[in-house]
């Protein structure tokens, strides 16, 4: 299971364990985004930091209809004890898990400052 709380904002935040190329474990903060598809996104500045190996571009269609292009990288990510190896999409905000980060999993916010925010595996077996 994975944890984390609701800020003043009313934003559900969780610690996300990175590798970075040195192999260092760096632990930002992330806003969960049921509105992101994708998978992570994190902002320059934390991409260099990490030094993350450079894939593709991307593309998306923002929320009032617009389209951006961005870079998209690499990354290992501790995600629920497991090593997984997905992709990260270069954008100048706050760190966001996206949902397909959190494919396979249930998702529990209790909306009020310090509320409670639970990512629990689902067996779909």
């Amino acid at each position: 299971m994975i944890t984390g709380i609701v800020n003043a904002d009313f934003e559900p935040i969780i610690s996300l364990s990175l590798q970075g190329s040195d192999g260092r474990i760096y632990i930002p903060d992330a806003i969960v985004d049921t509105g992101f598809n994708g998978w992570l996104s994190l902002p320059p500045e934390f991409i260099a930091q990490l030094n993350l190996r450079w894939k593709r571009r991307g593309r998306a269609i923002l929320g009032d209809g617009s389209e951006c292009v961005f870079n998209v990288y690499e990354a290992t990510v501790v995600w629920d004890g497991e090593l997984l190896v997905i992709p990260v999409d270069e954008a100048d905000l706050e760190p966001l898990i996206g949902m397909s980060l959190m494919e396979g999993y249930q998702l529990m916010v209790q909306v009020f400052e310090r509320g409670l925010v639970e990512l629990s595996k689902v067996n779909t077996v």
